[in-house]
C-alpha cells in the first residue's frame, strides 16, 4: 500500500464507490474513490478513507465499474433461427462467425414468443428480437460494438452497421469485419443531428478506439432515414471524417437487409465496394449537400442555442462549428464568463466540454464550475456554502460534462497537442465545446518566425477543427496594453486590439469582450458577428455574483427591452463605436 499523501491531489478521470468504506458509510452510493489514468498506471485515492495505490496495467475505463455477467444458453432449437435468417436471405454459413441463439423470450408488449438473440462479448449481454414483428429486449447491458472482438488488429477496413441483422447481411454478401452499434439509431435528433442528451450512448466508440485508430477505412452503413443519417454524422464526427465512408442505398431500400432481399448479395457487396468518402475537402456537386439543403428547407436557418441569459441571447446565441474569440483586460472576468456559458449549456442542452485552461488548476476549476452548478459557494465564507451532498452531486455532474486537457508532461502546449487531445475528447465524451484559455500559453509552431503568420495559421487550424468536428470553440486572448482615457478609465478592447495579429478579428465568427466599466459593472461587448441569424454587434450589461461567480440579467425598466427581441444596436451603441 502506498502513502495516501502521494495521491490525494490527483484529478479523477472518473469516480466510483470505494470497495473499502462504501458499505460502512451512511451514504453507500457515494463515489469517493477517484481513479485516474497516468501513462501505463491507474492511480486511485479515496477522499473518505484515504486508501490509495496504483495498478500498473492500464484497464479500460468502462471496466472500473463491475458488470454483471449473464447466462447464455449453450443449447437451443436452431430451426427458428435458420428459418428467420433464410426468410431474410442471409447465408447460414455466417453462423460460424456470429454468436446468434434462439428460444422463447418474454416481451412486455407480446408475452412469451419465439425469438432470436444476438450475444455480446463474453456474457456481456444478449439482445433479443421477436421472430414475428419487431419487439426488442435484452439480458444484461450491450455497451460495445457487436463483434468488435472478432475484428483483427490493424484491419484495413471495418464496416459499422446500425443493427445486428444488417451486420450479418453485409457479412453474408462477403464484406469483412462487420460490426454493429449496440443501441441502434439515436432516439432524439435535431436538424438531423444527435441530441447531446444521447452522447452517453456512444461510449462504444471510445472503447473500440485502438482498432478504429488502426483502421484505414471505416464504412458507415446506417439506415437511410433521419435517425440513421444523424447516427452516421455523429460516428463520423467522433471517429474522424477523413477515414469514414458512407453507403448509398437504392431508392427502394432503407437498410442492408432490404437490399439483400430485393437485390441480392452481389449487389449489396458492390455498395460496400463503392462506398463514398465523407465530405471533407475539395470540390463537390450540389447534390452532395442534399441533407443540409433539406434541413434548411424543413427547419430554416439554425439560430443556435440559448446562452442561458436572456439579455445576452438578444446579442448572440451559440452555434456548433463556429469560433468565438474572447478578449478583455486582465481581471475583467473572461474565464468566469466562459465558465458560466459552459455550465448553462451543459445544464440546458446537455453539452459536453473539453477545457484547456492554463491559468486554472483543474481542481480549482472544478470547484468554480460546481459553484455555478449548485449556485452556492464551494469555499467557506460569509454566505452559506454547499453541503457535502451538494458537493458530491456537483462534482459528479462536472465529471459527466467536462474533460480537462492538462499538460502534465511539462512540455510547452502547442496547437497540435491541444487539438490532438481535443479530438480524443470528441471520441470519448462527444464534446460539443472546446475552450482554450488563454492564447499566450501556446508555443508557436517551429519554423514560423513571423508571429502574425503563426497566429493566422493557428486560427485557421481552429476554424477547420470546429467545422470538421462540429464543436464550438471559445479562444481567449489578451489585448495589447491599453492606453487609459483622460478620465483614467480603460477603453473597451476589441478584435483589432488583441496582441499579435489582426487575424483574431478576421477569423472570428463571434468576437466578444468582457469588460468592467469605471464603476466595476460587467459589460459584454459583441464586436463581430459573422452571421446575422446568430446575433449582432452591441453591448449588454450583466449582474455578477462574487460568491458564486454567476452572471445573470440586469433589469433596466427605462430601456423596456424584450429579452428575445432583435435589436440593431445594444444599449445605445452606434456605428461609430464599432468602426475599425
Amino acid at each position: 500500500m502506498l502513502d495516501a499523501h502521494h495521491f490525494e491531489h490527483i484529478y479523477a478521470d472518473t469516480r466510483i464507490k470505494c470497495p473499502e468504506c462504501s458499505d460502512e458509510r451512511k451514504n453507500k452510493r457515494a463515489k469517493t474513490l477517484a481513479v485516474t489514468l497516468q501513462g501505463e498506471r491507474c492511480l486511485y485515492y479515496c477522499h473518505h478513507c484515504h486508501i490509495a495505490g496504483k495498478v500498473d496495467k492500464k484497464p479500460p475505463l468502462q471496466k472500473l465499474a463491475q458488470v454483471r455477467a449473464i447466462s447464455v444458453p449453450k443449447t437451443f432449437d436452431t430451426a427458428p433461427l435458420h428459418l428467420f435468417l433464410q426468410e431474410r436471405h442471409v447465408d447460414l454459413s455466417v453462423l460460424d462467425k456470429f454468436p446468434i441463439i434462439s428460444g422463447n423470450k418474454y416481451f412486455s408488449d407480446r408475452g412469451e414468443v419465439a425469438s432470436i438473440g444476438f450475444v455480446y462479448g463474453d456474457k456481456e449481454a444478449v439482445k433479443w428480437r421477436s421472430v414475428e414483428g419487431k419487439s426488442f429486449t435484452q439480458d444484461g447491458a450491450a455497451r460495445s460494438l457487436w463483434m468488435i472482438e472478432n475484428v483483427p488488429d490493424k484491419p484495413e477496413t471495418m464496416l459499422i452497421a446500425e443493427g445486428e441483422l444488417d451486420a450479418i447481411s453485409w457479412a453474408s454478401s462477403g464484406v469483412q469485419n462487420c460490426v454493429s452499434v449496440p443501441n441502434g439509431a439515436p432516439a432524439k435528433i435535431s436538424a438531423k443531428r444527435v441530441s447531446p442528451e444521447e452522447d452517453v450512448k456512444f461510449h462504444y466508440v471510445w472503447d473500440a478506439r485502438e482498432k478504429i485508430e488502426q483502421c484505414n477505412k471505416i464504412i458507415l452503413a446506417t439506415d437511410y432515414d433521419k435517425a440513421g443519417v444523424a447516427l452516421q454524422e455523429e460516428l463520423a464526427r467522433r471517429i474522424g471524417r477523413a477515414k469514414c465512408y458512407y453507403v448509398e442505398y437504392p431508392s427502394d431500400c432503407k437498410d442492408a437487409n432490404d437490399v439483400l432481399v430485393k437485390h441480392g448479395a452481389e449487389y449489396l457487396k458492390k455498395l460496400a465496394d463503392e462506398a463514398k468518402p465523407m465530405p471533407l475537402e475539395g470540390v463537390y456537386a450540389a447534390s452532395e449537400y442534399e441533407t443540409e439543403i433539406n434541413t434548411l428547407y424543413e427547419d430554416g436557418v439554425l439560430s443556435g442555442v440559448s446562452t442561458g441569459i436572456s439579455t445576452l441571447d438578444a446579442l448572440f446565441k451559440v452555434v456548433p462549428s463556429q469560433l468565438t474569440i474572447v478578449t478583455g483586460i486582465p481581471g475583467s472576468g473572461k474565464s468566469e464568463f466562459i465558465d458560466m456559458l459552459m455550465v448553462n449549456l451543459a445544464k440546458r442542452e446537455s453539452w459536453k466540454f473539453a477545457v484547456a485552461s492554463f491559468e486554472n488548476p483543474p481542481a480549482l476549476h472544478i470547484a468554480k464550475l460546481c459553484e455555478k452548478y449548485i449556485e452556492k459557494p464551494f469555499f467557506k465564507g460569509n454566505t452559506e456554502r454547499m453541503n457535502e451532498k451538494e458537493k458530491e452531486a456537483a462534482t459528479e455532474w462536472v465529471a459527466n460534462h467536462f474533460l480537462f486537457l492538462e499538460q502534465r508532461s511539462g512540455d510547452n502546449a502547442t496547437i497540435d497537442s491541444i487539438l490532438d487531445r481535443a479530438k480524443q475528447a470528441v471520441m470519448r465524451l462527444g464534446v460539443r465545446g472546446l475552450v482554450i484559455d488563454p492564447y499566450n500559453y501556446i508555443a508557436q509552431s517551429s519554423g514560423v518566425e513571423n508571429e502574425h503568420i503563426g497566429i493566422n495559421e493557428m486560427l485557421t487550424r481552429l476554424v477547420n477543427f470546429a467545422r470538421a468536428n462540429d464543436v464550438h470553440i471559445w479562444f481567449i486572448a489578451h489585448p495589447a496594453k491599453m492606453m487609459t482615457n483622460a478620465d483614467g478609465s480603460t477603453p473597451v478592447p476589441k478584435g483589432m486590439n488583441i496582441s499579435g495579429s489582426a487575424s483574431f478579428f478576421a477569423k472570428a465568427d463571434i468576437g466578444l469582450t468582457v469588460h468592467l466599466d469605471s464603476d466595476k459593472n460587467v459589460q459584454i461587448h459583441c464586436w463581430k458577428c459573422r452571421f446575422k441569424w446568430v446575433g449582432q454587434t452591441g453591448c449588454v450589461p450583466l449582474d455578477y455574483d462574487i460568491p458564486t461567480g454567476i452572471y445573470s440579467d440586469i433589469e433596466y425598466p427605462e430601456f423596456d427591452i424584450e429579452p428575445s427581441a432583435t435589436q440593431s444596436k445594444g444599449f445605445g451603441e452606434t456605428d461609430d463605436d464599432w468602426d475599425f
